[in-house]
């Protein structure tokens, strides 16, 4: 599989149904993929392969009588479903993901190498204002003798 990449804009519909981006379908060729709770409130999108070896890394380590561990598993492994594309190309998101990640219309979908995230645009457009300080420093540090 190609390297997914690339930031699209596409409007939720009353049903909860999204257009998927045709480039990115291209890349994936999958009939389905697995979203799941993200972190800074947007979602997660994997093609059943990735989801299923991350999953298995995720549960490989995971402890029943870790509190940390059964908190990622919960708040992690547990909301995930696969969701079949429909013949448009859209994906229906459930509404318990919808309202984690506050999706009301414009949303933006983020490729990011082996996984996808979907965004309100509004909460997306918030996250890059708070977090400009933060990423030129994370970058200088972490990314500065990759660049150079």
């Amino acid at each position: 599989m190609n390297l997914l990449c690339g930031e699209y804009n596409n409007t939720l519909d009353d049903k909860g149904r999204i257009q998927f981006p045709a480039k990115l379908r291209s890349i994936l060729q999958q009939e389905s993929l697995v979203v799941t709770r993200g972190l800074d409130n947007c979602l997660m999108l994997f093609t059943v392969d990735e989801w299923t070896s991350l999953n298995e890394k995720i549960m490989g380590s995971a402890s029943l009588f870790d509190d940390k561990k059964r908190m990622v598993l919960r708040r992690f492994i547990s909301p995930a479903q696969e969701i079949a594309f429909d013949k448009s190309g859209r994906l229906s998101i459930p509404q318990s993901l919808r309202d984690y990640a506050e999706l009301k219309g414009e949303c933006t979908i983020l490729g990011i190498n082996r996984y996808m995230e979907l965004w309100d645009s509004q909460k997306y457009s918030e996250y890059l204002e708070k977090t400009e300080d933060s990423f030129l420093q994370a970058a200088s540090e972490s990314m500065g003798d990759i660049l150079l």
